[in-house]
This record gives structure tokens, C-alpha cells and sequence, in this order.
């Protein structure tokens, strides 16, 4: 796996180095937290201060160890994703797992060492003007938060009510759409089109398009591919279209669906095509996912074609008045016309005729047949055999096509079949041995999520299938529905191993409780960072929340580690309390400052390739920060009196009988 957009995009340098960051703050609590220089005596300096150093290391060993064991099974749900999610996320993740690793060892192995390096000599510092202020400032609200813990917790409930009020209402999508600096037009032309025809249309089309000045290039393809790679007819035509930088285009094009709606209009004025607007890569992927080209595919699977077409022209219809739809047709749609040539079996038996015998002989005369073969080095070609253009293209010219008879007479295809021009179907779909027909969408200016549920009502509203029919809905939407389902499944084994990784780290399940309701708290700042920038819940938002979830526990880890090695001193539980939170502040910060700083960037960049990346940055300093004020706040408030309240509990239960002996 190499090193590339997808592996390295969304890695969040803050949250790798937090091991190496508690265990440095944690010496320097130590270190310069006593007097070092009475420490120092002649002679025994470096010993004593490698000792406290490793003193130090040890008290933080477990909490640190078990916190970034945390933060990498947080990882777990990612590597569960599948198809193009999974493509896009797990070389990410790959990515964050392994560095986190290779941190966890450096910092029990390297940063002691250096630590002890840069120590020997130095002076106890002063604490940063930032930092003692935010001690300042922290020292009363934790008292006062100790003291009126309803007010506090009131005030968090509210704040996490309001998120989860907040977190529908944002939208879904599948990923946000990459601006990929190029734009992959589809025409449909009318199903009767001939290819003569069809190319002069081409530059009128090009000539709409080219009124755009942001566009710079157009390449156009009519039909099927010369490779054969794709089954499309006479009427299908492919426009290439490359744009200039976002930074070159007009004051007025504010987003790509502005400058694509300009040019719906331009084409919009040419009767008798569909088209969808599309990017190159998006075009294949959504075509890889449904087999038609569109965000959302909706497809009717039934026997009759015409109750199928009915169907999806009733659907069409219905799905137009929903806002946001752009790009609707129905694929592959309409009739063209045919010459159909229908054999009398009588009349054939009466003239002693085969009729596989005239089937052949129709072929031939109409399409042609490889009669012999041809070769020109080492290139090989079929010598093709049929009648020449004239004889086939007039109606009366293949009425007085004549037959040989058995006996050697001729008598004309007339005498034996009905020749006639009809229409016929101009194209028909199946899947898995279904008949079907698709209608193919593009969403714009709104989330596929509510989109999709809207259009799904008035579909069923307006349109009623007999039994053996269905409808289904598939595309980007198939995938998201997929990703989410299998995220819901993951998630909740990822926070049952991080239970257990707590209930090893500390052995006692109230704890765990009290550590893991910090998790919920961090989605506050996730969703109100969504709904900031206006972005609605996508996979990349909830990988984005999978990560904040490991951040969030290893701050409830700090503190509690901190409470417990202070009550288990034998201090006073409320100073304890106090005291333990007090401790971890600087190591608090430092990590939500870390993880926020290290993916601020990603937050806040607009270039090629950033749209994946932004949700999960955006969630996860959004999350980091709020988790970090919550960590300092509610935890240590829920723990003292949920602590308190167990106590309490404990002396009303009646003591057990002494045993008989």
C-alpha cells in the first residue's frame, strides 16, 4: 500500500504522538512537581533523576498503554467497510493503526531516554502564562461544578439532547462528491437516430457547452466504444469536458453545480435529448454499482414491458416534483422502428420450404454472413457476404428478395412472409434473468438521505405493482444504506472491546460505565462542527466519530487514573477528586489541542481531493475540543456522586447472615 491521498489525507498526527505527549507531561509533573535540585546529590545526580524518570514512567505506563489500545480498537469498524468505502477508508486506517503502534513503542523505549537526556541539566521552568491562567480559571468551576452538580449535568443533557435533536436533521449522503477538475457528459438522442445523424448534432452540442468560459476542453464519443466494452446504442454520446482551476472561474460560480446548471441551460434548448451530468470517476463508479449511469438508480423488474413502462413513466412523473432531482430519465427508454419479417409456416410447408432454412437465407441477405476469411500478414478478416444497401434499405427492394426453391424456381419473400416496418423495443435490460427498466437521477443542492425518502413515498403512492413486480432503489444510495447498516453492526463490538480493554485497566466495571459516558458528550461537538459547515452525516463524517470515540475515552482514562492513584494515597475523596482532575489538566489540553491542530488543516482546506477528508477532520476538532471540556467537567462531577450514591447504597443493603457452622 503506498503513501497517497487515501492513506495519508485524514491521519491525524495530534492523535498519534498522544502517547509520547501524557508520558513527557507526566515526567515533568514528576520531575520539576519536587524539588529537584535537593534530589541532586554530588556524585548521584544522573542516578536519582533516571529513577524519578522511571518512577514516573511507570505511573502513567498502564493508563497510556490501555489508552491507545483504546484508540486503535476504535478502529476496528473501519476495516469492516466494504466496496468503494472500503477502498477509500482502509488504507487510512491501515495507516493510523500501524503509526500508532510504532508510537506506543517509541514511547515506553525512546522518549524515557531522551527524556533523561534533556532533564540532566535542565531547571525547573515556570508554568506558560496560558496555562496557569487555565488552572486558574479551572480551579473554581471544578469546585463549583463539585458543589451544584445539577446545574452542570443539566446544562450537559441539554447540550447532548440538542445534538441528537440536531444530528437528523443534517441529511445523509454516501461521500461527499470530489471535485475531480473535469466534468462527463451523457447525451441520450432520440432512439430512432442514425450515427449520419447523430454527428451533426455533436457540434451543436459541443458549441452549447463551449459558451462556458470556465470549460477548456471537450472530447466526444458517439455510440458503442470500439472495444465493444460497452453496449450502448447509436443514440449514446459521451462528452469529455475539462475545466479550468476553480481559482480561474468567475465571481459568480460559487460551487461546480453552478457552473453545471449554466450549462443545463444552454443544452436544455435542444429538443429531443436527455442527458446526465456526471464526473469521470463518479460516472464509473456509480456505473460499476448499478449498471446505469446516475447517483440513484431506480429499477422495475417484471414480465410485461409495457406494464414495466408504464410503471416507470407513472415513477418518472412522480420523483420530478421532488426538490433537489436533476438529470431524471428513464434509461434506455422508447421504440424504434424495425422491419420485421413474420414467416407463414402453410405457406412454407406448401412451397416445401425449411424455415430454418429461409431464417438463414433472411440473415444473410439483411446482416450478412462470414462466408470466408481473409489475411494480410499476420491480421485475419472475415469476407462478409450480403445484399448491397440498395436491396436492403427499400421495403419493396426486400419484398422481391427471391428464394430458391427445391426444385430451382425462385419465388419473392412475399409469397411466404409478411414484410413490414413496425417498431420494436429499442433496447431491453435484464439482471439476473429479470426484465427490467431503469430510471436514473442526479441529486443536487440537497442530502440524497431526505431526497430518497421523499421520493420513495410518492413512488409508492403513485405507482401499484401487481404480485411477481417489484421496485428497488440502488446507486450511491444502495451504498450508503450498506455502509451505515454495517457501521451500526461493527460499532457496537468496537465499544464492547473497549469495555473490556477498560475493565482490564482497571477492574472494576463502575469505572468503565463512568469512563464510556464520556463518549456520547463527544459527539456534541462533532455534530455542532457538521452543522457549522453545513455538511450532512456521510461515511466520511462517521469514520470521522469513530475516531473521536478512542479520543474521547483516553481522556476519561487520564482523569480516572489520576482520582484513583490519589484516593488510593488515602487523601480525601473529594480533594481527590479535585486534586486528580487538576493533575491531567495540562495533559487534557494537550491532546485536544493536538488531535484538533493536527487535522485544523484538513478542516479547513477546498483543494482537489479534500472533500473526503473535511467531514472527518471537521467531527473530529469539533469533537476533540468539546470532549476535552466535558472530560474536565462532567466526569469528574459524575464520578465524586455516582461514586457517593454507590457508597450510600452499599451501608442501607442489609448485612449478609453469619454462616452456621
Amino acid at each position: 500500500m503506498s503513501a497517497n491521498l487515501l492513506s495519508m489525507g485524514a491521519v491525524d498526527f495530534g492523535i498519534i504522538v498522544d502517547g509520547a505527549v501524557i508520558l513527557v507531561e507526566h515526567l515533568f509533573h514528576r520531575v520539576h512537581g519536587e524539588d529537584l535540585q535537593d534530589a541532586r546529590h554530588p556524585g548521584n545526580e544522573s542516578e536519582r533523576l533516571a529513577d524519578r524518570i522511571l518512577r514516573a514512567a511507570r505511573e502513567v505506563a498502564r493508563p497510556t498503554l490501555y489508552s491507545l489500545l483504546i484508540i486503535i480498537a476504535a478502529y476496528i469498524p473501519i476495516f469492516s467497510l466494504q466496496r468503494v468505502e472500503g477502498r477509500i477508508f482502509h488504507p487510512m486506517a491501515n495507516t493510523v493503526v500501524s503509526a500508532l503502534v510504532g508510537a506506543l513503542l517509541v514511547s515506553f523505549t525512546l522518549v524515557p531516554v531522551l527524556a533523561h537526556l534533556c532533564l540532566h541539566r535542565a531547571k525547573p521552568l515556570p508554568d506558560s502564562p496560558l496555562l496557569d491562567l487555565a488552572r486558574r480559571a479551572y480551579e473554581p468551576l471544578i469546585r463549583f461544578s463539585m458543589l451544584r452538580p445539577e446545574i452542570v449535568l443539566t446544562l450537559a443533557a441539554g447540550a447532548l439532547v440538542s445534538a441528537l435533536v440536531l444530528l437528523p436533521r443534517l441529511g445523509s449522503e454516501f461521500l461527499p462528491e470530489l471535485n475531480e477538475g473535469a466534468l462527463y457528459v451523457t447525451y441520450t438522442l432520440p432512439g430512432n437516430i442514425s450515427l449520419t445523424a447523430g454527428r451533426k448534432l455533436v457540434p451543436l452540442l459541443k458549441e452549447r457547452m463551449h459558451r462556458t468560459p470556465e470549460v477548456t476542453e471537450l472530447m466526444s464519443q458517439l455510440g458503442r466504444p470500439e472495444d465493444g466494452t460497452d453496449p450502448t446504442l447509436a443514440n449514446n454520446l459521451e462528452i469529455f469536458v475539462k475545466l479550468r482551476p476553480m481559482s480561474a472561474w468567475r465571481s459568480s460560480m460559487h460551487s461546480l453545480n453552478d457552473l453545471v446548471a449554466e450549462m443545463e441551460r444552454n443544452v436544455r434548448e435542444i429538443p429531443g435529448t436527455e442527458y446526465n451530468f456526471s464526473q469521470p470517476i463518479r460516472d464509473n463508479v456509480n456505473e460499476n454499482i448499478s449498471g446505469q449511469f446516475g447517483q440513484i438508480a431506480v429499477k422495475i423488474y417484471g414480465d410485461d414491458l409495457n406494464l414495466l413502462q408504464g410503471a416507470a413513466q407513472k415513477a418518472q412523473a412522480a420523483i420530478g416534483g421532488v426538490a433537489g432531482v436533476a438529470d431524471l430519465g428513464i434509461v434506455k427508454s422508447g421504440e424504434m422502428p424495425q422491419i420485421a419479417v413474420t414467416l407463414d409456416r402453410p405457406a412454407l410447408a406448401r412451397y416445401d420450404l425449411d424455415l430454418a432454412d429461409v431464417q438463414d437465407y433472411v440473415e444473410t441477405a439483411m446482416g450478412g454472413h462470414a462466408a470466408s476469411e481473409m489475411w494480410e500478414g499476420e491480421k485475419r478478416f472475415d469476407v462478409t457476404v450480403r445484399l448491397p444497401a440498395a436491396a436492403r434499405d427499400d421495403i419493396g427492394s426486400i419484398r422481391s428478395l427471391m428464394l430458391p426453391l427445391k426444385n430451382g424456381a425462385l419465388i419473392p419473400i412475399s409469397a411466404v412472409a409478411d414484410v413490414r416496418i413496425g417498431t420494436g423495443r429499442a433496447a431491453i435490460t435484464r439482471e439476473s434473468g429479470r426484465r427490467y427498466v431503469g430510471i436514473r437521477m442526479n441529486v443536487r443542492d440537497r442530502d440524497m438521505g431526505s431526497f430518497v425518502r421523499e421520493a420513495r413515498s410518492r413512488v409508492a403512492a403513485a405507482v401499484t405493482l401487481p404480485a411477481g413486480y417489484e421496485i428497488t432503489w440502488g446507486g450511491e444510495f444502495e451504498n450508503q444504506e450498506r455502509a451505515m447498516a454495517r457501521l451500526r453492526l461493527v460499532i457496537p463490538l468496537s465499544l464492547l472491546i473497549t469495555f473490556l480493554l477498560l475493565f482490564s485497566a482497571f477492574g472494576s466495571i463502575w469505572d468503565c460505565v463512568l469512563i464510556m459516558l464520556n463518549v456520547p458528550f463527544a459527539l456534541i461537538g462533532g455534530v455542532l462542527g457538521l452543522a457549522a459547515a453545513r455538511m450532512p452525516l456521510s461515511v466520511s463524517a462517521a469514520v470521522g466519530f469513530i475516531a473521536l470515540l478512542g479520543q474521547a475515552v483516553l481522556n476519561g482514562v487520564l482523569v480516572v487514573a489520576s482520582i484513583r492513584t490519589r484516593a488510593e494515597r488515602g487523601e480525601n475523596f473529594y480533594e481527590a477528586v479535585v486534586a486528580g482532575t487538576r493533575d491531567r489538566l495540562r495533559a487534557v489540553l494537550m491532546t485536544a489541542l493536538l488531535a484538533s491542530l493536527g487535522l485544523l488543516p484538513a478542516a479547513l482546506s477546498h483543494a482537489i481531493g479534500s472533500e473526503t477528508q473535511r467531514p472527518i477532520a471537521v467531527v473530529v476538532v469539533g469533537g476533540t475540543l468539546s470532549a476535552a471540556v466535558l472530560t474536565l467537567v462532567i466526569l469528574p462531577v459524575t464520578y465524586y456522586w455516582a461514586t457517593r450514591l454507590k457508597e450510600r447504597l452499599l451501608r442501607r443493603l442489609p448485612a449478609p447472615a453469619p454462616s452456621l457452622p
